[in-house]
């Protein structure tokens, strides 16, 4: 059974490929090859790799060795220039990625294809570590919005950019948050299909998006934008005018007709409902409140409450 540590092993393929790195191939002719290959083994079985008692082990150490020597140098080397060539871009599909590496390579290591699982592993590793130094480039809290985005491991993040949990926590709500907004702005975007820019952006504008949003995702330039703003603008103003007429007739009409313009029959009827309300009550709140009530014009209730002595005349003048 393969214990945990020697699965964690780097595999001896690999390993072999490495020390050859080390070489210098111009001194591996004659008995200089055969000791170097008796070297490898010894190091390797020493790192737990059981090479030069294990006749399987031994020959694929020297089957690498005679390809490398056929080839004029190391696969390595041309595996890390391989790998090393490779950008983000390249490796937006690592499996992708790894195929063609694999197609190019192979064209002179017949037998590099054997290792594909290990080849996914480093091509995955070497995305990785392109996208943790590309988030390192970014400022304030950037890098980690990049990261969470490629779907890179939370773990992962919070060792190579040394943040917190709850740093992490933070800004990935503020991801989910800016996701939920876009998914009501495509809704809202749905019900206003086949309309005009200016219809889109009116709509979204009463249904509190930012302009930012606006701009990205119904794909408006500014000058739509500010056109419908200030057609907007304009309509609130109007909107204004015409609320603050309202008011200013209902505010007419709540006071009632002006001290001229009641007919003495009525002004009786009212002085006499103001007698019975200051028999009731002498505090202003209070007066205030009952002829309103009772639908007394505003001009007598401010009478009452400033000159009461006042009502004496008018009872007179409206007698005749």
């Amino acid at each position: 059974m393969t214990t945990s540590d020697e699965t964690n092993k780097k595999p001896l393929w690999l390993l072999i490929e490495e020390n050859f790195l080390e070489l210098n191939l111009q001194n591996l002719s004659g008995g200089n090859r055969e000791a170097a290959i008796q070297k490898i083994a010894g190091e390797l079985d020493t790192a737990g790799y059981n090479v030069s008692r294990n006749g399987g082990n031994m020959l694929q150490l020297r089957w690498a060795m005679d390809e490398m020597l056929k080839v004029g140098r190391p696969l390595m080397k041309d595996f890390n220039d391989a790998i090393a060539a490779l950008s983000l871009e390249d490796l937006v599909d690592p499996y992708f990625a790894t195929s063609k590496l694999i197609d190019d390579l192979g064209k002179t290591w017949k037998e590099f294809s054997d290792h594909r699982p290990e080849v996914i592993r480093i091509v995955e590793k070497t995305k990785l570590d392109l996208l943790i130094n590309k988030s390192k480039g970014f400022p304030n809290d950037e890098g980690i919005r990049f990261l969470i985005e490629e779907k890179v491991a939370f773990g992962v993040i919070i060792n190579e950019l040394g943040i917190t949990e709850e740093k992490l926590g933070q800004v990935n709500a503020e991801i989910e948050k800016e996701n939920t907004e876009r998914a009501r702005v495509v809704t809202l975007l749905e019900a206003v299909d086949g309309k005009s820019n200016e219809e889109k952006v009116k709509h979204l504008f009463k249904n509190n998006v930012s302009e930012n949003l606006i701009t990205e995702m119904a794909k408006v330039d500014q000058g739509v934008i500010d056109s419908v703003k200030q057609a907007m603008e304009e309509e609130i103003k109007e909107k204004q005018r015409l609320e603050e007429e309202a008011a200013a007739r209902k505010k007419v009409e709540a006071a009632g007709p002006a001290l001229e313009e009641i007919p003495p029959d009525q002004m009786l009827e009212y002085i006499e409902s103001i007698r019975e309300i200051l028999e009731f009550s002498d505090a202003e709140k209070e007066i205030r409140v009952m002829c309103d009530q009772s639908s007394i014009p505003k001009c007598l209730v401010d009478i009452a409450v400033s000159e009461p002595g006042r009502l004496d005349e008018m009872e007179k003048e409206a007698e005749g």
